[in-house]
């Protein structure tokens, strides 16, 4: 006997399965066309605890709009807006 499966739906990690979704752009969604480098609490969603910027495989930002976010963050950064480091 022969099971078919979707290879785009399902993925097999060691034993178990996965439903395989693409994330999608939270700014491409909501149609932002851009990014206020004053908007911290929406800036600090994209920043791991110790300070790093997630990157777009993590938090599903297109190219075009990571690098807006991205963009925006280092000048929140430099104006002292967000932390560069948080211990």
């Amino acid at each position: 006997m022969v099971l078919k499966t979707n290879k785009r739906n399902i993925k097999k990690r060691r034993g178990a399965q996965f439903n395989l979704r693409k994330k999608q752009c939270r700014f491409c969604l909501e149609k932002i066309k851009r990014i206020d480098y004053k908007d911290v609490k929406r800036l600090e969603s994209f920043i791991r605890e110790r300070g790093k910027i997630i990157s777009p495989r993590g938090s599903g930002n297109c190219a075009k709009h990571q690098r807006m976010m991205a963009r925006a963050l280092r000048k929140a950064r430099f104006i002292a807006l967000i932390p560069y480091v948080r211990m």
